[in-house]
């Protein structure tokens, strides 16, 4: 019988990459999930010779219990698909809004329902919200919709599944993950300056914190920030 795997829906790029890589440096079976099944099977490649993959799309989740059917024994999921929105309500567009709130709130909680009944009592959950819910910003308005939902649904999920454990971490701005990696110079310094750390967050310490949260036995219906305390100025 195989290890039971650890799952990564969004694994393929940025914050689920980086807890692939480390999930692999731990000793874990790592299968990787994103939209494209080329790209997968070639990131996969990339990792680690014995990384899985397959795809899916949750924007589509009358179509997830299909495309997880290949996956036997669970022992963590990682929630961390996401799509960046840009959405105000003075030019609100509905068809981003529900794609958003379907591919979060919808595709993240079909991924569960249909993968535990395959995880054992020791499995666990981790849900990747984002401090958008803690500090809007414009544009947001949708992205600290869904992001505020996460907290909701790992209150619920974690009475739920018991006893696996639902657990979600809510990062900041990620320096070094490429969407932010990418700003002009100068865009990151404000934000860095009133982060207590004096600094932003590393998509490693991130992902050890996602780690953390999965394998840790006594955590379980916590939503964790991972921003350094920048909320808090």
């Amino acid at each position: 019988m195989e290890r039971a795997a650890t799952v990564i829906i969004g694994g393929t790029a940025g914050l689920g990459r980086d807890l692939a890589e480390l999930c692999l440096e731990r000793g874990h079976r790592v299968v990787i999930a994103g939209r494209d099944e080329e790209r997968c099977a070639g990131v996969a490649a990339e990792l680690h010779p014995e990384c899985e993959s397959f795809a899916l799309d949750l924007s589509r989740p009358a179509e997830i219990g299909a495309a997880l059917a290949g996956i036997d024994s669970v022992r963590h999921i990682a929630l961390v698909a996401i799509e960046r929105d840009e959405n105000t309500v003075a030019d609100y567009s509905i068809e981003d809004a529900i794609r958003l709130t379907t591919l979060k709130l919808v595709g993240y909680t079909e991924v569960v329902h249909q993968l535990a009944p395959r995880m054992s009592g020791e499995g666990s959950v981790v849900l990747y919200g984002g401090q958008a819910q803690a500090r809007p910003y414009p544009g947001s308005t949708t992205v600290s919709t869904v992001n505020g939902g996460v907290i909701g649904m790992v209150r619920t999920m974690a009475v739920e599944l018991a006893p696996i454990r639902v657990n979600a971490i809510h990062p900041g701005v990620i320096g070094d993950s490429p969407y932010w990696a990418d700003k002009p110079e100068g865009v990151l310094d404000p934000i860095a300056d009133r982060t207590p750390i004096g600094r932003l967050v590393t998509m490693r310490e991130l992902s050890e914190a996602a780690l953390f949260l999965l394998e840790n036995g006594a955590v379980n219906g916590i939503n964790l920030a991972a921003d350094g305390g920048w909320t808090l100025k």
